[in-house]
């Protein structure tokens, strides 16, 4: 349901973090030419083992949940992986011309995928499709050795390859933190993560509430999904790498996508609904695959070639599911805010006693100028009217020791009190 998305994102986010150094110590120590296919081996065989998983016991809650949670860490893993064998192999003038047609391939990859599923799950039955999937994941592993083969023609390219990258499995997040173009990377992610997720739990809600049977949701989501992957296909062929290869062209390529969402945003608040929610998702979701995505990956042909492995795949596996859960979090926060207005006000009073607090030591010097303190030889929280013999209403300047300011005073001698304000001079 929806209201369990942010464990779900917190999960994946904490399997994430452990496989992580599992990642690590693979690009450490296995030759880099290696990487690649001994990532999708291992992915491959927990395919295998998650066949027999839902083979033996179909249906079963905590194998579909682990699915879900295994899933949503290779998917970012694995296409991590294969962007990176990419930019290692390309160099970057390559990688403006080339990417926007290697991002159609995994598009074009997304829209057959789920047909071939259509088609064959009737028969083969879930753990026959993941069966199939694991073999079209040793077949793309076997794709991208040719790739690097036809790259690594010249001597010196082949020599650099048949070497590990070296460091601790840990050293992808050193970089990051070390690297100040690394990191802007890694918080361009996280915003436009915390974005997405906004946005996909939002999109759940209301496709919930608009479409209660589960058929009728699967529908809209496959359709909304078709017609993402086509219009990201289209960008990719014809757009992408005419963008790319003009001056600021991948600025323009990472800048699009933020400036549509945020005008889709401001159209939501104003006009809430299924439709405009569709139109911004489909944008949005087409403009990442097919603008955001090749531009943020041609950012990594100018790093070193661990950077390409270690650091890459950190912002594009921890930062990114990182920012997923605190987003959904988040977004449940904002929720109950909205549902629960004293929930407001408390944080409000909260805030509010944060900032009088914060400016207490600013308004110090007048609190004592409203009390008389000092005024007269008068002590703090004694009347300047006492010191006064006569019974009727007396009113007096007196300049302060501060050269900026001077107190006016009123004092009426029967009440004993006083009503002081300060000014500049």
């Amino acid at each position: 349901g929806i209201h369990n998305l942010p464990w779900l994102f917190t999960a994946t986010f904490v399997v994430t973090l452990a496989v992580q150094p599992l990642f690590g110590w693979i690009a450490a120590r296995v030759r880099r030419r290696l990487i690649l296919p001994t990532v999708f081996g291992f992915f491959a065989a927990n395919l295998l083992l998650f066949a027999a998983a839902f083979a033996a016991a179909p249906g079963h809650l905590w194998i579909a949940r682990s699915f879900y949670v295994w899933l949503s860490v290779f998917n970012l893993v694995a296409v991590s992986v294969a962007w990176s064998v990419l930019v290692d192999v390309f160099d970057s003038d390559q990688a403006r011309r080339l990417f926007g047609l290697c991002a159609a391939g995994a598009s074009l990859g997304g829209l057959v995928g789920p047909a071939l599923a259509v088609l064959l799950v009737g028969h083969w039955g879930h753990a026959g499709l993941l069966a199939l999937s694991a073999g079209l994941l040793l077949a793309a592993a076997v794709a991208a050795g040719r790739v690097r083969r036809h790259a690594e023609a010249t001597p010196s390219a082949g020599a650099s390859a048949q070497h590990p990258l070296g460091g601790h499995p840990l050293e992808g997040a050193r970089e990051v933190l070390r690297s100040p173009y690394l990191l802007g990377i890694a918080l361009f992610m996280a915003l436009l993560a915390c974005v997405s997720t906004f946005l996909y739990v939002e999109q759940a809600r209301i496709v919930a509430a608009r479409f209660p049977l589960p058929v009728d949701q699967t529908r809209v989501f496959g359709t909304l999904d078709a017609v993402v992957q086509v219009l990201s296909i289209g960008l990719q062929l014809f757009i992408t790498g005419r963008i790319a290869r003009r001056q600021f062209g991948i600025g323009a390529l990472l800048v699009a996508v933020p400036a549509m969402t945020a005008l889709g945003f401001l159209w939501l608040a104003v006009a809430p609904g299924f439709a405009a929610l569709a139109v911004v998702m489909v944008l949005r979701r087409a403009g990442e695959y097919g603008l955001v995505r090749p531009g943020r990956e041609m950012l990594y042909s100018v790093v070193s070639a661990a950077a390409k492995y270690r650091a890459k795949n950190f912002n594009d596996t921890v930062v990114y599911r990182g920012a997923d859960a605190l987003a959904g979090w988040l977004k449940t926060l904002l929720d109950a805010v909205a549902a629960l207005p004293a929930v407001a006000m408390f944080a409000g009073a909260g805030l509010d006693g944060r900032v009088a607090r914060a400016s207490a030591a600013r308004t110090r010097a007048r609190v004592r100028v409203e009390r008389g303190c000092g005024i007269f030889g008068g002590t703090c929280g004694v009347p300047p009217c006492a010191h006064l013999s006569s019974t009727s209403a007396s009113s007096w300047s007196v300049a302060l020791p501060q050269p900026s300011w001077k107190p006016i005073c009123s004092c009426a001698a029967r009440s004993a009190s006083v009503q002081c304000s300060a000014r500049a001079v």
